[in-house]
């Protein structure tokens, strides 16, 4: 009897360790994470304003985990394909990417065939960059600033056209957004980019545009375009005679872009710590940082919870505006 409860004690010993090791295997790879090189997917070509912010953090982040963050461009379908790819990818930390207000809210805002849920299929990790918006339009256009501007739009409802990167673009959803919190009526253009829909209101082609501040930046200081509105905390350095929406009345219009990054659902906790804390770090490194506020770019690095509040903000303000507008990519 006594060998057999011997034995008996030895086999349930056994099996505790068993459980315990079991248990703590996530752990131990969350400890040495990372091993070998992390990839980063950012869901746009290059040479864009999301291309721009994961290079820019990309050397630093490496630095700051011991391992190179390989950056794969993965664009397509306004941000889809790429942001498909990443929520399909395994969960263990070595495939991260880039999300921004297009992959994570007018996607889903907008096509009801969108591939991936922007809440279950993805960790937040950190917001890395904000980044302003801007109100511009072509300098013939007979408005000083928005006053006279919006003045203009209620006194010949539908004469005035905005240009968009394209039907459920963020500039599209900006444009109407616009439309609605000021009771104006402006007819919307789309692009097959931002870059064209830039060309044609930089030609008159149509009267104004929605953009990112950075790629509208050099023509409004060339006088090429006229800013009459941005969309940020307080006025921009460099245009200190614009007024933020903010400041004009318009408050719901005061969203900037943001950046930020994301891994698959399910990554372990301790992973996903441990890249928020690398990506603060990084975003304090000297060159990142001089490299993003150069291109027009707020760093910021808040926390996973607060991230994830903030793609929930953003996905139900896109949501407000496609129910309200009729905006649907079917």
């Amino acid at each position: 009897m006594e060998a057999f409860l011997k034995s008996a004690l030895s086999a349930s010993a056994a099996a505790v360790v068993a459980v315990v090791g079991i248990a703590h295997i996530p752990a131990a790879q969350a400890q040495n994470y990372p091993t070998k090189p992390v990839r980063l997917i950012v869901p746009f070509a290059a040479g864009g304003t999301t291309d721009i912010v994961a290079r820019a953090v990309s050397d630093a982040l490496g630095r700051q985990l011991g391992q190179p963050v390989v950056v794969e461009n993965r664009g397509g379908g306004g941000g889809a394909i790429g942001a498909d790819a990443l929520a399909k990818s395994t969960a263990d930390g070595y495939t991260i990417g880039i999300a921004t207000v297009s992959t994570m809210a007018t996607n889903p805002a907008t096509n009801p065939k969108n591939p991936y849920d922007p809440l279950k299929d993805f960790a937040p990790i950190t917001n890395l960059v904000n980044v302003p918006n801007v109100l511009t339009v072509n300098p013939k256009v007979p408005a000083r600033n928005l006053k006279e501007f919006i003045a203009l739009l209620r006194a010949e409802p539908g004469k005035y056209s905005y240009a968009s990167a394209g039907k459920g673009s963020i500039s599209h959803l900006d444009g109407e957004l616009f439309k609605m919190t000021t009771k104006t009526d402006m007819v919307h253009v789309p692009y097959r980019g931002s870059g064209p829909a830039l060309n044609d209101t930089l030609a008159g082609q149509v009267t104004g545009q929605f953009d990112n501040l950075p790629s509208s930046m050099p023509h409004i200081q060339a006088g090429k375009l006229r800013a009459l509105a941005v969309a940020a905390p307080k006025r921009v350095e460099g245009l200190p005679d614009v007024p933020t929406f903010a400041e004009e009345g318009l408050k719901d219009n005061n969203n900037m872009a943001w950046y930020g990054l994301v891994a698959p659902a399910n990554t372990p906790p301790a992973i996903i710590n441990r890249l928020h804390d690398a990506a603060v770090k990084a975003l304090q490194d000297p060159a990142a940082k001089r490299r993003l506020i150069e291109s027009g770019a707020y760093p910021d690095g808040n926390t996973p919870q607060q991230f994830s509040a903030q793609i929930k903000r953003e996905l139900e303000l896109r949501k407000k505006i496609a129910q309200e507008q009729h905006i649907t990519l079917e």
